[in-house]
């Protein structure tokens, strides 16, 4: 637990303009004061800038990182990027996994994400055994979030099935997805609950999706949440093609069918719904549900855009995730959320900054299971954000703007500073403890020279 006093030169408070001057106090790591409008005390670390509360990524799959750059070249689709993460799926093991996660959750925390949501399904060897431990692989990756000081909420994905037949039973997983399956959702959850949360640690359910999971299945993962109290999210029409084969098989959307399981509710978050209509919006309105958009890898996977408009008119939070890490910067997902939507409506200021600050912030640790975060207030967890208001990009925006240069100009290049708990991780603009750069070099280059060898 860390104790210290901030002063911020501006620091985000939740209104529509940052305060001047804000002293914050921390007792061992939670926020004990807060004081606008004062001067620094001796000892008070300076924070210059715009400081934030510490970013949520709402949806992260680890090791889709080892990816990037390398899918690009010969076109293709969802479909055969998907063939790509498979080959990479099948060479993690605990440890490489450990170095992998914890090069890329480094990453995350000095682009000032302090919480994320890892949407977690390589769970057994790749022959589909279990290891020694059932959870060697989520463990590996809880290690590697705490050794970077990030906290992070594991989303223990089901996944049974390699898409939806005919009559509308699940096709059998094949060779390269039998590593992701417990067998059976009664397996998935004897498996989940003998994991322990506390610390940074957080752990929630995940539904992989209509093409991986059946209605029976969704109702015993629906249920496991229920009675542990926990957030349940679910990769929700992504592809026209789910939707479609949905509809022929279940008689409904993929969020129909979610909605009859008893999977929606106010700690549900569909994660996508870039091809959702109507009647699914007002299921997630209903339901008091979320949802988390993932801009940059709905444009690199040719996905579409989302009806964000849609969502704002029923009141439906939004999120952001950096999901297959086309890039790791929340400040561009959060301003896609507007800009999107401005090319595929016609029209601006659909989303105001403040709005998207939250589905940054504040919305995504809620929707994370952390409600003691995302906002600088007493009580909070000390975490914390600070962008440089000088650089390049943000320059001359002036104090009465610095929210809209955040959220429209800045980039996680942007991020001088991080506290976690009080602790401070990241110091002008590099990880304290980690060459990030190097260990993602490293990790990525070994595991790439695996897949190579594996043929």
């Amino acid at each position: 637990m860390f104790d210290c006093v901030l002063h911020c030169e501006l620091a985000w408070l939740g209104d529509d303009q940052p305060a001047h001057d804000v002293r914050i106090d921390v007792v061992q790591g939670r926020i004990d004061a807060v004081a606008p409008g004062t001067a620094a005390p001796p000892g008070a670390i300076a924070l210059r800038g715009l400081t934030l509360p510490g970013l949520a990524n709402a949806h992260s799959h680890a090791f889709h990182r080892a990816l990037r750059g390398r899918t690009h070249g010969d076109g293709g689709t969802f479909w055969t990027w998907r063939d790509r993460m498979y080959r990479l799926a099948g060479v993690l093991d605990p440890d490489s996994y450990f170095s992998l996660a914890r090069a890329v959750f480094a990453e995350m925390v000095q682009a000032g994400v302090t919480c994320v949501g890892e949407f977690h399904y390589v769970h057994h060897q790749p022959d589909g055994t279990s290891y020694d431990d059932p959870n060697a692989m989520s463990d590996a990756i809880a290690a590697a979030a705490g050794s970077v000081g990030l906290r992070i909420t594991l989303l223990d994905c089901c996944y049974l099935g390699a898409g939806i037949a005919p009559d509308g039973t699940l096709l059998p997983v094949q060779p390269e997805q039998r590593r992701f399956s417990d067998g059976s959702a009664a397996a998935w959850a004897e498996r989940v609950s003998a994991r322990s949360e506390g610390g940074h640690v957080a752990v929630g359910a995940a539904i992989h999706s209509v093409r991986a999971v059946d209605p029976a299945a969704m109702a015993t993962i629906a249920r496991w949440a229920a009675n542990h109290d926990r957030v349940l999210h679910a990769h929700v029409s992504e592809q026209p093609a789910e939707n479609d084969q949905c509809r022929a098989a279940h008689e409904g959307s993929p969020l129909a069918v979610l909605n009859r399981t008893g999977a929606l509710g106010p700690k549900f978050t569909a994660v996508h719904a870039t091809h959702v209509d109507d009647t699914d919006v007002a299921l997630l309105a209903a339901a008091g549900a979320t949802v988390c958009l993932c801009p940059t890898t709905e444009r690199d996977l040719a996905d579409g855009i989302g009806p964000t408009e849609l969502f704002r008119a029923a009141g439906v939070p939004i999120t952001v995730g950096s999901d297959s890490h086309a890039v790791i910067d929340l400040f561009e997902e959060a301003r896609a959320v507007e800009l999107d939507e401005r090319l595929a409506g016609g029209t601006r200021g659909n989303h105001d900054v403040t709005t998207l600050l939250r589905a940054a912030t504040a919305d995504g640790h809620r929707c994370l299971g952390w409600s003691d975060a995302g906002r600088i207030a007493v009580g909070n967890v000390a975490d914390v954000t600070t962008i440089d208001l000088r650089s390049v990009r943000t320059a001359g925006a002036g104090a009465d703007k610095a929210l809209a240069a955040a959220v429209f100009a800045a980039t996680a290049a942007d991020v001088t500073d991080v506290f976690v708990g009080g602790e401070h991780v990241v110091a002008a603009g590099q990880h304290r403890t980690i060459d990030v750069a190097t260990e993602l070099e490293l990790t990525i280059g070994e595991l790439w020279h695996a897949v190579e060898a594996a043929g």
